[in-house]
């Protein structure tokens, strides 16, 4: 099992290139059950997350190549074999739940695995489910399998959600796409992700609109075409790089970012003293004193600050001036990082949905153990201003949504390398 060896090196300078998001590509990908002719997704991320909706794809029958160094990514399902999403792919990751409405709107069924919890919470399937039910689905929950079926096609109807779920929100609206009659959509999910979806449905001649608010109507058509679309920038990629000067110091470049895929964040960052600047190439950042001033984060849906970028924000609080307070509003057990930053001399003090973190003037380089995706990263973020050698175990985590991290911030002078097992 390899890990991440960190040696805190000083101040970093230089860029860095952002990738296209993965969880936006999580939900294009899936959209080519929606259509037999050929998706093509430009600014594809090189993940182990995409190898797993690769497969996921390939098991229901479509066809997925990489080209062009693997940033594109040449989809099919032209003659799809299955319906059925099978527990041994669906476990490996969450997204994996995205087939569930392109599949019952192209064939009428489709047979999806409960993917079952994750470290950071159980993110139930109920709102996807009530959804399409909405639609006109009968979906029976059967031996750990959600057994959904439309026989007489599904049909466009009006339906809020509870909450505004990103996963609901992209699997009820690729669904409405193909269903009868117009279907609106409230409480609908804004993320940005979303936005990048609908462009994609749009452009394969989907008829929709409300993306980006809280209300989106679908007017359904009969079929959907082919298309070639780029995926959007990932915003949390960027939130993480744009904390690694703000941690370490000095002044990076992140090329491609955009600010106005991360609001709330880039108002924290001002706030707790990183200067964020846009530039023709993307968003530089740099830190306007020798340590960052504390600040209180709250989570929550777009455009509050993201969930995805906590764990980040925590190891930028570790060295602050004063005290903050981090309030986890979206998953529960979202903390799982913070003995782990312990180790590294910080003090956090959690208790439930909430973690105090008292600044102190450096951290010291620990053995460490990623528990999850954004854990990992944030551990190494706090391994570029610790003293010494920080090791990160339990990388894979990493390479399920950050695509080449030790070159990345090598490049920018950072003491990193992965340690093979």
């Amino acid at each position: 099992m390899d890990s991440i060896l960190v040696t805190g090196n000083g101040p970093l300078s230089g860029s860095i290139p952002i990738a296209g998001a993965k969880n936006a590509c999580l939900a294009l990908m899936p959209a080519t059950l929606l259509s037999d002719e050929p998706l093509t997704l430009t600014n594809a991320p090189r993940l182990s997350d995409i190898k797993t909706m690769t497969a996921l794809l390939e098991s229901l029958g479509g066809e997925v190549s990489r080209m062009q160094d693997g940033k594109v990514l040449a989809l099919s399902s032209h003659d799809l074999t299955s319906s059925w999403a099978d527990y041994e792919i669906v476990r490996k990751m969450r997204a994996s739940n995205l087939v569930l409405g392109p599949l019952l709107a192209r064939t009428g069924q489709a047979q999806v695995s409960l993917p079952g919890g994750c470290a950071i919470g159980s993110r139930p399937m109920d709102l996807h489910v009530e959804g399409l039910e909405a639609l006109g689905a009968e979906i029976e929950l059967k031996d750990g399998y959600l057994h959904a079926k439309a026989p007489g096609g599904l049909k466009g109807a009006e339906f809020q959600l509870r909450f505004a779920s990103v996963g609901a929100t992209e699997n009820i609206v690729m669904a409405a796409t193909l269903a009868k009659g117009t279907t609106v959509l409230t409480n609908a999910a804004r993320e940005p992700e979303i936005v990048d979806l609908v462009k994609c449905l749009r452009a394969m001649g989907a008829q929709i609109e409300g993306e980006g608010t809280s209300r989106i109507e679908i007017q359904g058509v009969d079929r959907l075409n082919g298309a070639t679309h780029q995926v959007v920038a990932d915003r949390i990629e960027l939130g993480t790089y744009m904390l690694a000067p703000a941690i370490a110091g000095g002044e990076v470049e992140c090329i491609g970012g955009s600010l106005d895929l991360l609001g709330a964040f880039v108002e924290k960052l001002d706030a707790a003293g990183v200067s964020v600047e846009a530039t023709e190439r993307g968003v530089k950042v740099s830190r306007r004193g020798d340590r960052v001033q504390a600040v209180d984060v709250t989570t929550g849906v777009f455009p509050g600050f993201p969930t995805d970028l906590q764990a980040q924000m925590m190891a930028l609080l570790c060295t602050a001036e004063g005290t903050s307070v981090l309030e986890e509003t979206i998953f529960e057990n979202r903390f799982m990082h913070a003995p782990e930053l312990t180790r590294m001399g910080a003090r956090i003090e959690v208790h439930g949905g909430q973690a105090t973190v008292h600044g102190v003037e450096r951290l010291k380089g620990a053995p460490v153990m990623a528990t999850d995706l954004r854990a990992s990263v944030s551990l190494i973020l706090a391994g570029l201003a610790a003293e010494g050698e920080t090791v990160v175990s339990r990388v894979y985590h990493l390479d399920r949504g950050y695509e080449s991290v030790e070159q990345k911030l090598s490049a920018c002078g950072a003491k990193i390398e992965r340690i093979k097992e």
